[in-house]
């Protein structure tokens, strides 16, 4: 109802009822940013799971609620007398905290009664607020009102520290400062009060306790730098709030799993928690709920007709301010994670109680003052608090960079923090791909996982975290694998609660597909990383061997996992990389402990390919048969070897390498036969070596294939010349012997009778150089290039290499080198080489690899090497001539009634290994002469009597080839590289 009196009364009254609805909405705003923090608070303790939290601080701020009711309607003449109650009671209770206090942490801050516990120094913020208020609200002077706000803030801030309770009693030190600031103290008391406390300051570092020194080491260093890892709390915040997106993810069936991993989520990372819960839109809201709080509180000190009043509510908005602007800095990483909780937010029963208490003061003083405007005495209309507005905005404005650092936090490290986020809870096992079967061209298995071939087995793994609390999974299974019950239970609860897996039993393959069938949630089935080698030590030295990576494995294929299967030797290291496949996992989800608490992501693991070989498993028999037989045929085969290989001299494919004596891989396991391994390591013959490219022997008379390609090369002796030779050469003083008189001979003839004296001056005519330069031009001295491991180079003596190890090459190391002796030394595979080139002009790369299959079942061919022609092809018919004529009437007759024309050269050499009337006998042969399809190459060691001799070998592998030549080389298609 409108009062009469001047228009200007009435316009100043209307405008005054405007303000006062204005303000009691705004102190209704301030209340329900309050009670929706203490809601959010609540939320928050709901969405990370501690429910029974939830509940007692809903009970606490009912409590809290009907305090800052019943604080708001005190009268500001109470003010004084509340003030030393609340103060007394602070300290009251402050002494009796050492006494009868709950310690928890290291310190002793709780008075318990009953179920309920309290913080005492949390009241005396509330006390230590109105008593200072009070004081330095008064009339006293300056100094008075100094001296005596410090000696009331000395007893609890002491008392506190003695708890000790460093993060409380720096805030309590804070708000002292504060009150007398905003008091209006003169500056001239405040600044030599400056100057003593940071001349003390350094003094506080002796104060902390080492879980606060590990803290703000952390914060100084960085979480990630952070030596100690005492970073992890500061880093699981930034996890929380850089992966929480706008609004959260309450979707996540991990929610609750991811929230374990934040460390004091209820308390002072409870606004990272939100954050994390409910997105960054509810942190926000929780920051502007205080903000609209503060500048409540910091208007209404404006408003107080008392000094006192004033200062009660500027004093709780700076406090408010600055407990919020640490909180959110400790949260976000910016300061130091001090142990202040987010006010009205964070659990704290105490703590909520005092705040809405202290807001229900500050509004009351806010109300009397508005409706008591002109009780206020004349003089004391000015007397405002200083700096309050100007504090007030700079918190706002610290809280909203704190805001924009959080939202920036998520727009460019969300993603990779919500990936770190799910590494540190994920653990992983590995689960081996099936490695690839390496066949023969028609697909016989020579090399599979044992599961696949009926002879190994299946490994059952559990998760013992996840099984012991279902026991009727738990007996379901030992049905399955054939254990009993009682004894499965009791192996899963021996074991640590962190195991990802342990083993329970090995199944063969159809009982591990029953348990995979089952579904049984944390078990698994993988397959044992067992290799079956169906020919055992037909092929034993070419497939290799499979085992544990060594060092040298982790260099050569980097990232190998730890305890990976890898190949190890021959094919299976060669081809390593096509055969192993790719391995995959089954995740588990792990609670911060390292306990497994859920089954996670499976990738299934990528099976490798499987590796089609040029071999043909039939005439890979006949030679190890061959070999078998002719190092058995003489009185002392113990420590001999025997070598053979076939190959398409058109393409480099290999069809047959046969080594003698060879090993049966499966000594290498696992588990690895120690003592047959030793036994093979100290057996005479060296049966880990493939002989074929790992041997290294004197050619003899086959190397005369080579140096009439020389003499082709360069011109030296017509190949029609008959030059006389005789039963022996003399050369510098010294005779080389003829293995029997003969009279004059051509090339041709003396490629066929082998006529030693022949070569002999053939090699001085030549000269070193020429010959090995011919030699090189035919592989000799170098790799092969097949894709086998470990392979021997050889030796191809020079002149220079010679002088260079102290040496000397005289003229007879080029005479005895035109028989293939002296300083010399190949592979039975370089031998087969040099014999393809001759026959056919082009110089081919041994391959055994043919073609991969992948899932699709598919075959793509291996890229087959580059053919190398031959310079001097033009003029190797007279050598050829000559090979003809070795089978049709020289040393290689024996192959005269093969099913097709071949050409040969046979050779015996001198070897310093064996005895005087031992050799190494060989015999190198291509067929059909006249158009090449295959080389047979053999050396055997022996007498090279009777049946020991290479001749059979090679003459058995080229009848079988012919007789069988479809068969042989058929192969099923294949896609092009």
């Amino acid at each position: 109802m409108e009062v009469p009196g001047p228009a200007g009364g009435r316009y100043r009254r209307t405008r005054e009822q405007r303000r006062s609805r204005r303000s009691a909405a705004f102190d209704l705003l301030a209340v329900l940013a309050a009670i929706a923090l203490v809601g959010l608070g609540i939320a928050n303790l709901h969405l990370i799971g501690a429910t029974d939290l939830a509940a007692r601080q809903g009970f606490v701020a009912g409590a809290g609620v009907l305090a800052l009711a019943v604080f708001w309607g005190v009268r500001v003449r109470y003010l004084g007398v509340l003030a030393v109650g609340a103060y007394m009671a602070a300290v009251v209770l402050l002494v009796a905290v050492p006494l009868v206090g709950r310690s928890a942490n290291g310190a002793t801050r709780w008075i318990a009664v009953g179920p309920l516990s309290f913080q005492p120094s949390e009241l005396a913020k509330l006390g230590l607020l109105l008593v200072l208020a009070g004081v330095v609200g008064s009339g006293r002077p300056s100094w008075q009102r100094m001296a005596l706000a410090l000696l009331l803030a000395v007893v609890p801030v002491a008392l506190t520290l003695l708890q000790p309770d460093l993060s409380t009693a720096v805030l309590l030190v804070l708000l002292t400062v504060t009150v007398l600031v905003i008091g209006r103290i003169p500056a001239r008391f405040l600044l030599p009060l400056a100057a003593v406390a940071a001349l003390a300051a350094p003094l506080l570092i002796g104060l902390l306790q080492p879980h606060q020194l590990v803290r703000l080491g952390s914060f100084l260093v960085g979480a990630h730098e952070s030596p100690t890892g005492s970073g992890w709390a500061l880093r699981q915040a930034h996890i929380a709030v850089g992966s929480g997106g706008l609004f959260g993810r309450a979707d996540d069936p991990l929610r609750g799993l991811r929230a374990e991993y934040l460390p004091e989520k209820e308390t002072d990372l409870a606004l990272a928690s939100l954050v994390g819960q409910r997105g960054l839109v509810a942190g926000a809201g929780a920051v502007l709920a205080v903000v609209v709080v503060v500048w409540r509180l910091a208007l209404a000190s404006r408003a107080s007709r008392t000094l006192h009043g004033a200062l009660v509510a500027g004093g709780l908005a700076m406090l408010l301010g600055v407990e919020t602007v640490v909180s959110v800095g400790a949260n976000l990483g910016l300061l130091p994670l001090a142990g202040v909780p987010f006010p009205l937010l964070s659990y704290g029963g105490t703590a909520l109680v005092v705040h809405l208490a202290a807001l229900g003061v500050a509004l009351a003083v806010r109300r009397d003052g508005a409706r008591r405007r002109l009780w206020v005495p004349l003089g004391r209309r000015t007397a405002r608090p200083r700096l309050v507005r100007l504090a007030a905005l700079g918190l706002s404005a610290l809280l909203v960079t704190f805001g924009l650092y959080g939202w920036r936090l998520q727009r460019t490290e969300g993603a990779a923090l919500q990936v770190v986020g799910d590494e540190q809870m994920t653990r992983c096992i590995r689960l081996p791909a099936p490695r690839g079967a390496i066949t023969d061209r028609h697909d016989v298995p020579l090399a599979l996982d044992a599961a696949d071939a009926g002879t190994g087995f299946d490994r059952v793994l559990v998760v013992p975290a996840l099984l012991r609390a279902r026991p009727a999974d738990r007996d379901r299974l030992a049905d399955l694998v054939g254990r009993p019950r009682e004894e499965l239970a009791a192996g899963l609860e021996a074991v640590e609660a962190t195991t990802l897996a342990v083993p329970v039993a090995e199944v063969v393959r159809a009982a591990g597909d029953a348990v995979t069938a089952a579904g049984i949630t944390g078990v698994l089935v993988v397959p044992e990383a067992r290799r079956s080698y169906p020919h055992g030590a037909l092929l034993g030295p070419v497939l290799g061997f499979t085992g544990v990576a060594t060092p040298d494995d982790e260099e050569r294929w980097p990232g190998l996992p730890a305890g990976e299967i890898v190949g190890r030797a021959g094919l299976e290291r060669q081809y390593d990389a096509v055969l192993r496949g790719i391995n995959g996992r089954q995740c588990l989800y792990v609670d911060p402990a390292g306990v497994p608490v859920a089954m996670g992501e499976r990738v299934a693991p990528v099976p490798g390919a499987d590796l089609r070989l040029s071999l043909d498993v039939g005439l890979q028999r006949v030679l190890d048969a061959g070999l078998a037989t002719a190092l058995g045929a003489q009185p002392r085969p113990r420590g001999k070897i025997g070598a053979a290989v076939a190959m398409d001299p058109r393409s480099g494919q290999v069809l047959a390498i046969a080594s003698t004596p060879s090993f049966d891989n499966s000594v290498y396991g696992p588990a690895v036969d120690a003592a047959a391994l030793r036994a093979l390591g100290e057996a005479p013959g060296s049966p880990l070596l493939e002989h074929v490219t790992q041997a290294a022997l004197p050619p003899g008379s086959t190397f005369k294939l080579v140096v009439a390609a020389a003499n082709q090369a360069h011109g030296v002796f017509a190949p029609r010349q008959a030059i006389p030779t005789g039963a022996a050469f003399t050369y510098g003083g010294h005779t080389f012997g003829n293995w029997r008189p003969m009279g004059p001979m051509d090339l041709v003839e003396s490629i066929a009778i082998s006529n030693d004296v022949y070569f002999y001056k053939l090699a001085v005519a030549l000269g070193a150089d020429r010959l090995i330069d011919t030699a090189r031009a035919l592989g000799v001295g170098q790799p092969t290039g097949i894709d086998l491991p470990g392979e021997s180079a050889g030796y191809l003596g020079t002149p220079e290499s010679v002088r260079a190890r102290g040496g000397t090459w005289y003229g007879g190391s080029t005479v005895i080198l035109g028989i293939g002796q002296g300083e010399l030394q190949v592979t039975p595979l370089q031998a087969a080489r040099w014999t393809g080139a001759v026959a056919t002009g082009q110089l081919v790369t041994p391959q055994l690899g043919l073609a991969v299959r992948s899932g699709t079942g598919a075959d793509t061919a291996l890229p087959a090497p580059a053919v190398t022609p031959v310079p001097f092809v033009a003029d190797l018919g007279p050598v050829r001539d000559g090979m003809r004529r070795a089978v049709t009437g020289g040393t290689a007759g024996s192959l005269a009634g093969l099913p097709a024309p071949v050409g040969a050269k046979t050779g015996t050499a001198q070897d310093g290994g064996l005895r005087a009337d031992e050799y190494d006998n060989w015999m190198t042969a291509a067929a059909p002469f006249d158009a090449p399809e295959v080389v047979v190459t053999a050396v055997v060691q022996g007498p090279g009597t009777g049946g020991n001799t290479a001749k059979t070998v090679v003459a058995d592998g080229l009848r079988h080839y012919l007789e069988n030549r479809e068969e042989v080389v058929a192969t099923g298609p294949v896609q092009a590289p």
